[in-house]
Protein backbone atom coordinates (compact mmCIF):
# COMPACT_ATOMS: atom_id res chain seq x y z
CA UNK A 1 0.00 0.00 0.00
CA UNK A 2 1.61 3.48 -0.94
CA UNK A 3 2.60 5.37 1.79
CA UNK A 4 1.40 9.15 2.22
CA UNK A 5 5.05 10.25 0.30
CA UNK A 6 4.69 8.70 -2.32
CA UNK A 7 0.94 9.06 -3.01
CA UNK A 8 2.14 12.41 -2.96
CA UNK A 9 5.27 12.04 -5.56
CA UNK A 10 2.65 10.72 -7.40
CA UNK A 11 -0.27 13.43 -7.41
CA UNK A 12 3.08 15.80 -8.22
CA UNK A 13 3.96 13.28 -10.96
CA UNK A 14 0.24 13.62 -12.76
CA UNK A 15 0.70 17.21 -12.33
CA UNK A 16 3.89 17.39 -14.29
CA UNK A 17 2.28 15.63 -17.15
CA UNK A 18 -0.84 17.46 -17.17
CA UNK A 19 0.72 20.77 -16.88
CA UNK A 20 3.22 19.84 -19.63
CA UNK A 21 0.53 19.08 -21.89
CA UNK A 22 -1.06 22.06 -21.31
CA UNK A 23 1.53 24.04 -22.01
CA UNK A 24 1.95 22.29 -25.34
CA UNK A 25 -0.92 24.41 -26.79
CA UNK A 26 1.13 27.45 -26.34
CA UNK A 27 3.89 26.40 -29.14
CA UNK A 28 1.51 24.32 -31.34
CA UNK A 29 -1.22 27.15 -32.02
CA UNK A 30 -2.94 24.24 -33.72
CA UNK A 31 -5.78 25.49 -36.72
CA UNK A 32 -5.65 23.04 -38.83
CA UNK A 33 -5.58 22.86 -43.05
CA UNK A 34 -8.62 25.66 -43.19
CA UNK A 35 -6.61 27.74 -40.54
CA UNK A 36 -9.25 27.24 -38.15
CA UNK A 37 -10.98 24.11 -35.93
CA UNK A 38 -11.09 21.21 -38.06
CA UNK A 39 -14.91 20.74 -36.87
CA UNK A 40 -16.30 24.46 -38.53
CA UNK A 41 -19.00 24.03 -41.29
CA UNK A 42 -16.66 24.12 -43.61
CA UNK A 43 -15.31 21.00 -42.95
CA UNK A 44 -19.03 19.44 -42.93
CA UNK A 45 -18.62 18.01 -46.41
CA UNK A 46 -17.09 14.64 -47.17
CA UNK A 47 -14.29 15.83 -49.41
CA UNK A 48 -13.22 19.21 -47.25
CA UNK A 49 -13.47 16.81 -44.54
CA UNK A 50 -10.83 14.14 -45.59
CA UNK A 51 -8.70 17.07 -46.97
CA UNK A 52 -8.39 18.44 -42.92
CA UNK A 53 -8.05 15.14 -41.51
CA UNK A 54 -4.88 14.30 -43.74
CA UNK A 55 -3.54 17.90 -42.94
CA UNK A 56 -4.77 17.57 -39.47
CA UNK A 57 -1.17 17.59 -38.03
CA UNK A 58 -0.86 21.03 -39.30
CA UNK A 59 0.83 23.47 -36.78
CA UNK A 60 1.43 27.44 -37.32
CA UNK A 61 3.68 27.23 -34.07
CA UNK A 62 7.17 26.33 -32.76
CA UNK A 63 6.32 22.84 -32.27
CA UNK A 64 5.79 20.74 -35.74
CA UNK A 65 3.99 17.46 -36.68
CA UNK A 66 1.66 15.17 -34.55
CA UNK A 67 0.88 16.04 -30.93
CA UNK A 68 -1.16 13.30 -29.10
CA UNK A 69 -1.99 14.28 -25.90
CA UNK A 70 -2.89 11.98 -22.46
CA UNK A 71 -4.33 14.26 -20.81
CA UNK A 72 -6.71 12.35 -18.57
CA UNK A 73 -4.53 9.27 -18.86
CA UNK A 74 -2.30 10.16 -15.76
CA UNK A 75 -2.69 7.75 -13.43
CA UNK A 76 -1.91 4.52 -15.56
CA UNK A 77 1.93 5.47 -16.61
CA UNK A 78 2.38 7.03 -12.92
CA UNK A 79 0.64 4.02 -10.85
CA UNK A 80 2.83 1.26 -13.14
CA UNK A 81 6.33 3.61 -12.99
CA UNK A 82 6.54 4.55 -9.43
CA UNK A 83 6.93 0.88 -8.93
CA UNK A 84 10.35 0.90 -11.24
CA UNK A 85 13.63 2.41 -11.06
CA UNK A 86 16.02 3.58 -13.99
CA UNK A 87 17.68 -0.23 -14.00
CA UNK A 88 13.80 -1.15 -15.40
CA UNK A 89 12.51 -0.51 -18.68
CA UNK A 90 9.49 0.84 -20.52
CA UNK A 91 8.37 1.27 -24.05
CA UNK A 92 6.24 3.84 -24.85
CA UNK A 93 3.44 4.51 -27.48
CA UNK A 94 2.87 7.37 -30.07
CA UNK A 95 0.86 8.95 -27.16
CA UNK A 96 4.09 8.71 -24.89
CA UNK A 97 4.47 12.05 -22.50
CA UNK A 98 3.13 10.55 -19.63
CA UNK A 99 5.06 6.90 -20.17
CA UNK A 100 8.58 9.49 -20.65
CA UNK A 101 7.77 11.81 -17.81
CA UNK A 102 6.77 9.07 -15.38
CA UNK A 103 9.35 7.36 -15.73
CA UNK A 104 11.99 9.83 -15.02
CA UNK A 105 12.28 12.02 -18.05
CA UNK A 106 13.57 15.58 -17.88
CA UNK A 107 10.27 17.91 -18.88
CA UNK A 108 13.32 20.37 -20.07
CA UNK A 109 14.67 18.58 -22.47
CA UNK A 110 11.26 16.82 -23.78
CA UNK A 111 10.15 20.21 -24.40
CA UNK A 112 13.27 21.30 -26.29
CA UNK A 113 13.20 18.02 -28.52
CA UNK A 114 8.79 19.03 -29.17
CA UNK A 115 10.37 21.79 -30.64
CA UNK A 116 13.10 20.17 -33.11
CA UNK A 117 15.95 21.25 -30.84
CA UNK A 118 19.42 20.19 -30.55
CA UNK A 119 19.26 20.20 -26.50
CA UNK A 120 16.17 17.91 -26.80
CA UNK A 121 16.39 14.39 -25.61
CA UNK A 122 16.92 12.69 -29.25
CA UNK A 123 18.79 15.82 -30.54
CA UNK A 124 15.54 17.33 -32.16
CA UNK A 125 15.34 14.65 -34.84
CA UNK A 126 12.36 12.69 -32.79
CA UNK A 127 9.70 14.99 -32.05
CA UNK A 128 6.90 13.91 -30.24
CA UNK A 129 6.45 10.54 -30.97
CA UNK A 130 10.09 9.35 -30.59
CA UNK A 131 11.11 10.61 -26.75
CA UNK A 132 14.14 8.76 -25.60
CA UNK A 133 15.85 8.32 -22.31
CA UNK A 134 18.52 5.91 -21.99
CA UNK A 135 19.70 6.92 -18.49
CA UNK A 136 16.07 6.81 -17.19
CA UNK A 137 15.21 2.83 -18.84
CA UNK A 138 12.62 4.54 -20.87
CA UNK A 139 13.67 3.07 -24.65
CA UNK A 140 11.08 5.51 -26.57
CA UNK A 141 8.16 6.34 -28.14
CA UNK A 142 6.55 4.73 -30.99
CA UNK A 143 4.40 6.11 -34.09
CA UNK A 144 3.97 2.53 -35.31
CA UNK A 145 0.83 1.31 -33.62
CA UNK A 146 2.29 -1.66 -31.24
CA UNK A 147 5.67 -1.72 -32.56
CA UNK A 148 6.62 -0.58 -29.20
CA UNK A 149 5.28 -4.07 -27.83
CA UNK A 150 8.16 -6.68 -28.88
CA UNK A 151 11.15 -4.04 -27.91
CA UNK A 152 9.91 -4.49 -24.20
CA UNK A 153 10.87 -8.09 -24.83
CA UNK A 154 14.87 -7.48 -25.43
CA UNK A 155 15.39 -6.25 -21.97
CA UNK A 156 13.29 -8.11 -20.73
CA UNK A 157 15.18 -11.62 -22.41
CA UNK A 158 18.59 -9.73 -21.06
CA UNK A 159 17.06 -9.81 -17.56
CA UNK A 160 15.92 -13.43 -17.78
CA UNK A 161 19.33 -14.70 -19.11
CA UNK A 162 21.58 -12.48 -17.14
CA UNK A 163 19.24 -13.44 -13.65
CA UNK A 164 18.74 -10.26 -12.53
CA UNK A 165 15.66 -8.53 -10.83
CA UNK A 166 14.86 -6.32 -14.16
CA UNK A 167 11.37 -5.58 -15.21
CA UNK A 168 10.36 -4.10 -18.71
CA UNK A 169 6.83 -2.61 -19.18
CA UNK A 170 4.80 -2.26 -22.94
CA UNK A 171 2.64 0.21 -22.91
CA UNK A 172 -0.24 0.17 -25.62
CA UNK A 173 -3.83 1.46 -26.37
CA UNK A 174 -6.72 -0.47 -27.26
CA UNK A 175 -5.67 0.06 -30.62
CA UNK A 176 -2.47 -1.83 -30.14
CA UNK A 177 -4.44 -4.21 -28.35
CA UNK A 178 -5.46 -5.65 -31.95
CA UNK A 179 -1.93 -6.26 -33.72
CA UNK A 180 -1.02 -9.11 -34.55
CA UNK A 181 2.40 -8.20 -32.85
CA UNK A 182 1.09 -8.25 -29.32
CA UNK A 183 -0.09 -11.89 -29.40
CA UNK A 184 2.67 -13.03 -30.86
CA UNK A 185 4.79 -11.31 -28.26
CA UNK A 186 2.79 -12.56 -25.49
CA UNK A 187 2.88 -16.20 -26.65
CA UNK A 188 7.06 -15.70 -26.76
CA UNK A 189 7.05 -13.73 -23.63
CA UNK A 190 4.81 -16.41 -21.77
CA UNK A 191 6.68 -19.35 -23.62
CA UNK A 192 10.21 -17.88 -22.07
CA UNK A 193 8.52 -16.52 -18.79
CA UNK A 194 10.00 -13.62 -19.46
CA UNK A 195 9.52 -10.32 -16.77
CA UNK A 196 7.85 -8.58 -18.59
CA UNK A 197 4.55 -6.29 -17.90
CA UNK A 198 1.84 -5.60 -21.11
CA UNK A 199 -0.04 -2.82 -19.80
CA UNK A 200 -3.29 -1.83 -22.25
CA UNK A 201 -4.87 2.15 -21.52
CA UNK A 202 -8.03 1.41 -22.73
CA UNK A 203 -9.33 4.74 -23.06
CA UNK A 204 -12.29 3.34 -25.62
CA UNK A 205 -10.96 4.84 -28.68
CA UNK A 206 -8.02 4.09 -31.25
CA UNK A 207 -7.37 7.28 -32.79
CA UNK A 208 -11.33 8.11 -33.43
CA UNK A 209 -12.44 4.14 -33.83
CA UNK A 210 -14.88 3.70 -30.87
CA UNK A 211 -14.18 0.80 -28.86
CA UNK A 212 -17.73 -1.64 -29.95
CA UNK A 213 -16.50 -0.79 -33.31
CA UNK A 214 -13.20 -2.80 -33.18
CA UNK A 215 -13.81 -5.56 -30.62
CA UNK A 216 -16.63 -8.30 -29.79
CA UNK A 217 -16.14 -7.48 -26.53
CA UNK A 218 -16.19 -4.96 -23.59
CA UNK A 219 -12.89 -6.27 -22.07
CA UNK A 220 -9.42 -6.71 -23.56
CA UNK A 221 -7.60 -8.20 -20.43
CA UNK A 222 -9.49 -12.01 -20.57
CA UNK A 223 -7.30 -12.54 -24.10
CA UNK A 224 -4.40 -13.08 -21.71
CA UNK A 225 -5.08 -16.16 -20.46
CA UNK A 226 -4.73 -17.94 -23.66
CA UNK A 227 -1.38 -17.52 -23.02
CA UNK A 228 -1.56 -18.92 -19.39
CA UNK A 229 -0.65 -15.07 -18.41
CA UNK A 230 -2.75 -13.50 -15.78
CA UNK A 231 -5.03 -10.90 -17.00
CA UNK A 232 -6.32 -8.39 -14.59
CA UNK A 233 -9.02 -5.44 -15.31
CA UNK A 234 -8.14 -1.84 -12.88
CA UNK A 235 -9.95 1.41 -12.40
CA UNK A 236 -7.15 3.21 -14.60
CA UNK A 237 -8.31 6.53 -13.04
CA UNK A 238 -7.27 5.58 -9.87
CA UNK A 239 -3.87 5.86 -9.66
CA UNK A 240 -3.31 3.77 -6.38
CA UNK A 241 -5.78 1.09 -7.73
CA UNK A 242 -3.21 1.09 -10.67
CA UNK A 243 -0.74 0.42 -8.04
CA UNK A 244 -1.36 -2.10 -6.05
CA UNK A 245 -2.57 -4.51 -9.37
CA UNK A 246 1.03 -3.37 -10.58
CA UNK A 247 2.74 -4.08 -7.61
CA UNK A 248 1.55 -7.47 -8.12
CA UNK A 249 2.51 -8.01 -11.36
CA UNK A 250 5.88 -6.56 -10.93
CA UNK A 251 6.85 -8.40 -7.52
CA UNK A 252 5.69 -11.56 -9.81
CA UNK A 253 7.85 -10.83 -12.78
CA UNK A 254 11.30 -10.13 -10.36
CA UNK A 255 10.36 -13.30 -9.06
CA UNK A 256 10.62 -15.13 -12.40
CA UNK A 257 7.12 -16.21 -12.66
CA UNK A 258 6.96 -14.25 -16.09
CA UNK A 259 4.62 -11.57 -17.54
CA UNK A 260 1.12 -10.01 -16.49
CA UNK A 261 -1.10 -8.07 -18.87
CA UNK A 262 -2.96 -5.39 -17.11
CA UNK A 263 -6.01 -3.03 -18.85
CA UNK A 264 -6.29 -0.05 -17.20
CA UNK A 265 -10.19 1.35 -18.19
CA UNK A 266 -8.91 5.25 -18.65
CA UNK A 267 -10.28 8.00 -20.95
CA UNK A 268 -8.49 11.09 -22.86
CA UNK A 269 -10.25 14.30 -22.52
CA UNK A 270 -9.27 15.26 -25.86
CA UNK A 271 -8.87 14.44 -29.71
CA UNK A 272 -6.88 12.06 -30.94
CA UNK A 273 -3.82 14.48 -32.44
CA UNK A 274 -3.25 18.18 -32.47
CA UNK A 275 -2.90 20.07 -29.02
CA UNK A 276 -5.97 21.22 -27.33
CA UNK A 277 -8.23 19.51 -30.06
CA UNK A 278 -11.68 18.98 -28.89
CA UNK A 279 -12.81 15.21 -28.36
CA UNK A 280 -15.11 13.45 -30.95
CA UNK A 281 -17.87 12.65 -28.16
CA UNK A 282 -17.76 15.74 -26.10
CA UNK A 283 -20.75 14.21 -24.19
CA UNK A 284 -19.13 11.48 -22.92
CA UNK A 285 -15.83 12.88 -22.40
CA UNK A 286 -18.02 15.35 -20.13
CA UNK A 287 -18.67 12.47 -18.19
CA UNK A 288 -15.10 11.18 -17.27
CA UNK A 289 -13.90 14.58 -16.65
CA UNK A 290 -15.95 13.80 -13.23
CA UNK A 291 -12.89 11.22 -12.71
CA UNK A 292 -10.42 13.26 -13.34
CA UNK A 293 -7.79 11.17 -11.94
CA UNK A 294 -5.67 14.19 -10.41
CA UNK A 295 -8.25 14.89 -8.42
CA UNK A 296 -9.69 11.16 -7.18
CA UNK A 297 -6.36 11.13 -5.65
CA UNK A 298 -6.08 14.31 -4.26
CA UNK A 299 -9.77 14.01 -2.46
CA UNK A 300 -8.98 10.49 -1.28
CA UNK A 301 -5.90 12.84 0.58
CA UNK A 302 -7.87 14.93 1.95
CA UNK A 303 -10.75 12.50 3.10
CA UNK A 304 -7.87 10.88 4.48
CA UNK A 305 -6.74 13.72 6.48
CA UNK A 306 -2.78 13.24 4.56
CA UNK A 307 -2.78 16.18 2.42
CA UNK A 308 -5.02 19.56 2.39
CA UNK A 309 -6.20 21.43 -0.54
CA UNK A 310 -4.07 24.39 0.05
CA UNK A 311 -0.86 21.95 0.29
CA UNK A 312 -2.00 19.96 -2.90
CA UNK A 313 -2.12 23.87 -4.75
CA UNK A 314 1.53 24.52 -3.37
CA UNK A 315 2.59 21.08 -5.16
CA UNK A 316 0.78 22.19 -8.44
CA UNK A 317 2.53 25.75 -8.28
CA UNK A 318 5.72 24.11 -7.76
CA UNK A 319 4.98 21.94 -10.91
CA UNK A 320 4.04 24.93 -12.61
CA UNK A 321 7.57 26.39 -12.00
CA UNK A 322 8.95 23.50 -13.66
CA UNK A 323 7.10 24.03 -17.02
CA UNK A 324 7.88 27.69 -17.06
CA UNK A 325 11.68 26.53 -16.57
CA UNK A 326 11.09 23.85 -19.34
CA UNK A 327 9.82 26.67 -21.30
CA UNK A 328 13.18 28.99 -21.44
CA UNK A 329 15.23 26.29 -21.67
CA UNK A 330 13.26 25.21 -24.86
CA UNK A 331 12.51 28.58 -26.16
CA UNK A 332 16.51 29.46 -25.57
CA UNK A 333 18.15 26.22 -27.32
CA UNK A 334 19.83 26.13 -30.54
CA UNK A 335 18.22 24.04 -33.23
CA UNK A 336 20.54 21.02 -34.94
CA UNK A 337 23.41 22.66 -36.97
CA UNK A 338 23.46 21.54 -40.28
CA UNK A 339 26.27 19.56 -40.17
CA UNK A 340 24.45 17.75 -38.03
CA UNK A 341 21.72 17.25 -40.14
CA UNK A 342 23.95 16.10 -43.26
CA UNK A 343 24.83 13.17 -41.72
CA UNK A 344 21.56 11.69 -42.27
CA UNK A 345 21.30 12.68 -45.78
CA UNK A 346 21.29 9.54 -47.95
CA UNK A 347 22.13 10.02 -51.54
Amino acid sequence: MADRALMVEMLKQMYRIRLFEERLAKFYDYQGYFQQDTHAAETEQTEALLTSTIYDFASSGMIGGAVHLSIGQEAVPVGVCALLDDSDYVTGSHRGHGHFIAKGGDVKRALAELMGRANGVSRGCGGSMHLFDAAHGFLGGNGIIGAQIPLALGPAFAARYRGTRTVSVAFFGDGGANQGVLYESMNLAATWKLPVLFVCENNLYAATTPLPVAFPTEDIAPRAAGFDIPGVIVDGQDVLAVYEVAAEAVARARDGDGPSFIEAKTYRFHGHAGAMSGHANAEECEGWKGRDPIEVLGGRLVADGLMSEDEQDAVKADVLTEIDEAERFAVSSPLPSAEFLQQFIVE
